[in-house]
């Protein structure tokens, strides 16, 4: 291809659009990705893996602090397109306009279901049959530009946030490989979305609790395998503060680490991460904290 491709990108899904990318030869003039920052209990400067890949590659990595500080150096490139992919930043208007035919946005839901910053943990939680991958034009207004592809992924009700982050990356990494070329010649155009948006927000500490009063069981264990990565599963066993890392849905109580929900349905605990940080049955913390 004769563009130039520019891609943003950050979080580890961005990752497989990325390497897609590098596969299939296209030159990449340049990555750009979210300033290092600080993680680890030793808060140290860390490298976004988009980074890392675009090192190992030669590709050069821009890292503003606004987007619009880069406008000079875009337009130094010549003829581009921008391709992103879990940047975490919103692209103002006078960015996207640098682009033929703009940017083209990975977005890992069924647009336009699930615009917004979380939609496969929203995905899980909500209990969905299934979700997908789109690739649209990216616009002003969050995930609301046309569509040029969907590809379904039917859920079995057993994945987490983590697995299916994976899936729909390396599935999203595919459609776009499939479908850029076909974008770049304008051969494909894109759709508007139909009406009926729906949105989820950016997820944050206090959606960490497991709240038996006004959750079922069933919304407890989907809450479990939704946000077992960020913001996690927390809830109080026999006084204790522990972190839920895989459950189940029984009927009855039979074991102490079974906790009653809204429903009358009970909470399985399988395996927690007590207050000292180790990981460990739910029968097994019981069973060292009997008085």
């Amino acid at each position: 291809m004769s563009k130039t491709i520019v891609f943003f990108g950050t979080d580890t899904f961005s990752a497989h659009a990325l390497q897609s990318l590098i596969a299939a030869d296209y030159a990449i003039g340049a990555v750009i990705t979210k300033p290092d920052s600080r993680s680890g209990r030793g808060q140290r400067l860390t490298a976004s893996l988009v980074k890392q890949i675009a090192e190992e590659h030669g590709i050069p990595v821009w890292q503003p602090a606004k987007l619009t500080d880069i406008i000079e150096s875009i337009t130094a490139l010549g003829d581009t397109v921008g391709v992103l992919s879990s940047y975490g930043r919103i692209v103002p208007t006078s960015i996207i306009e640098l682009f033929n035919p703009g940017i083209i946005n990975v977005h890992p839901s069924l647009l336009p279901l699930y615009r917004g910053p979380s939609p496969i943990e929203t995905a899980i939680a909500n209990g969905d049959s299934k979700t997908g991958v789109s690739i649209m034009q990216l616009s002003a207004a969050m995930d609301a530009g046309p569509i040029y592809a969907q590809e379904v992924y039917s859920l079995d009700g057993t994945e987490t946030a983590p697995e299916l982050y994976d899936t729909l990356a390396a599935l999203g990494g595919r459609i776009l490989i499939d479908t850029l070329p076909q974008i770049i010649d304008s051969s494909l155009t894109p759709t508007p979305q139909p009406d009926g948006a729906t949105y989820c927000s950016l997820l944050s500490k206090d959606d960490s609790i497991l709240d038996a009063v006004t959750m079922t069981a069933a919304q407890a264990e989907r809450h479990v395998r939704a946000y077992i990565g960020y913001p996690k599963s927390k809830i109080a066993l026999k006084g204790y503060p522990v972190i839920v890392t895989k459950a189940h849905v029984v009927n009855e109580q039979t074991a102490e680490q079974e906790i009653a929900f809204s429903d009358g349905d009970f909470l399985a605990i399988d395996e927690l991460i007590g207050p000292s940080g180790r990981k460990m049955s739910g029968e097994a913390f019981l069973n060292g904290h009997k008085l």
